[in-house]
């Protein structure tokens, strides 16, 4: 069979079985799980994996998550497509739940699309046509949130890294995979798709500002106001923004986690966190490092002391035009107008795939079907065929590109890409980041 009879197949087999690709994506909407935490959507993953498609599945592979891999004997290059697992906090939402978790994030609709994928894929018989392996990825802890929970998972030596693609890099689950896709879902108004965004990276920041506790209303003025501080390192942050370049797109958004104990004693212990967020690495460490001067400055100024925590955050992602190429023309072959399909985006939050795409060709659309803003209590799914079903048949028909034929579009890729990181830079760096700053 040539390449688009096997697209065909796929199509037929993620259509047939549609109603099980969607229920499964409602079944984790309604299940939403943070990070680290989603054991039983790992275990619903898995076992569709299993007993729908056949796959062996290892479980658990970083406290959560599960991999299952097709094709394992073929020698070709091996691509992997990747879905999330967590929720994020929006207790706010119609569905949150009630420790306020939400699928207000679209990874419901990820790992419906990987699901379905791999059903097309799988139950097609069109992997004995295609010259590589395929794997099928559930990754764990995306959002960047629960810090106190990860770090005591890191001190029970459960965990190194926060997130959890950070994680798999670490324990080498893509030391074999060559490259790599998934997708976010977005509300794109009148249009349907977007490939090639661009987005920011971070460094996670815990600050802790410790003053001296006293009688807040006879002796202010034995005590050191720690809240005080921390309000002056803000608006020294504020003072410092026009200096960032437009270009880095520079974010620092704080939330104190502590303000305090009670309102008539001086707040001794007040705790801060925030990413520091900037369009390149380069400029990652440097607004960093000044965004640290402005908050140590806040101390300085009342006497208090200034704990800096350094986190690994999540780097820019990279685009690679000849993945997103594929992908928006498996789009049109589904019907979706090119006019539809928004070429580039500027986003700047973060997503971790980001680090993946400085040590492989990665692919990272975004798709609508929903309304409303991510992480707000606005976000609806209102296309589940485009949400759920067009990334899936997208993402198994590029994978069909790839590895058709000898596999010649994915070496060609290959062949033409030179990591920005190894494995091992990559890992430095993160090291480099993870700091406590007195």
């Amino acid at each position: 069979m040539d390449k688009q009879q096997l697209k065909e197949l796929v199509i037929k087999a993620i259509e047939e079985n549609k109603e099980n690709i969607l229920e499964i994506g409602r079944k984790i909407y309604q299940n939403p799980e943070y990070g680290y935490k989603e054991f039983k959507t790992s275990e619903t993953v898995s076992k569709f994996l299993r007993e729908e498609l056949n796959l062996e599945v290892e479980e658990n592979i970083a406290v959560t998550g599960c991999v299952a891999v097709a094709n394992a004997n073929k020698k070709g290059p091996h691509v992997s497509i990747l879905g999330e697992l967590d929720a994020i906090s929006c207790k706010d939402h119609k569905d949150s739940n009630e420790l306020g978790a939400s699928h207000t994030c679209g990874h419901n609709i990820q790992i419906g699309g990987l699901l379905g994928a791999a059903v097309g894929l799988v139950k097609s018989g069109v992997l004995d046509s295609l010259d590589g392996k395929v794997s099928f990825m559930a990754t764990p802890s995306e959002e960047f949130i629960q810090l106190e929970y990860r770090q005591q998972l890191k001190d029970e030596g459960k965990i190194t890294y926060f997130g959890g693609k950070q994680e798999l890099v670490k324990k080498g689950y893509f030391d074999d995979i060559d490259m790599c896709m998934m997708f976010h879902s977005l509300d794109m108004g009148e249009n349907k798709a977007l490939v090639g965004p661009e987005s920011n990276g971070f460094i996670g920041k815990k600050v802790q500002f410790i003053g001296k506790e006293s009688h807040a209303g006879s002796a202010p003025s034995e005590g050191i106001n720690a809240l005080n501080a921390a309000m002056l390192a803000i608006n020294n942050v504020n003072a410092l923004r026009e200096t960032f370049k437009e270009s880095e797109r520079v974010r620092f958004h704080p939330i104190l986690t502590k303000a305090g104990d009670i309102v008539n004693v001086v707040p001794a212990d007040v705790q801060m966190e925030s990413y520091v967020r900037a369009r390149t690495i380069d400029g990652m460490v440097k607004y960093n490092e000044s965004i640290n001067n402005a908050l140590r400055a806040g101390g300085m100024a009342v006497g208090a002391e200034v704990k800096i925590t350094e986190i690994p955050g999540y780097l820019p992602i990279l685009r690679y035009k000849d993945m997103d190429n594929l992908f928006a023309n498996n789009l049109v072959g589904l019907g979706i107008e090119e006019n539809k399909i928004v070429d580039g985006g500027d986003f700047a939050g973060s997503f971790d795939l980001g680090d993946i795409s400085h040590i492989m060709p990665t692919l990272h659309p975004m798709i609508g079907g929903v309304s409303g803003n991510l992480h707000t209590r606005e976000y609806e799914i209102v296309d589940e065929d485009l949400a759920y079903l067009v990334p899936a048949k997208a993402m198994a028909m590029t994978v069909i590109d790839l590895l058709f034929d000898d596999a010649k579009c994915a070496k060609k890729i290959l062949d033409n890409f030179t990591p920005v990181m190894t494995k091992d830079q990559y890992l430095d760096f993160l090291a480099d980041l993870d700091k406590t700053i007195d």
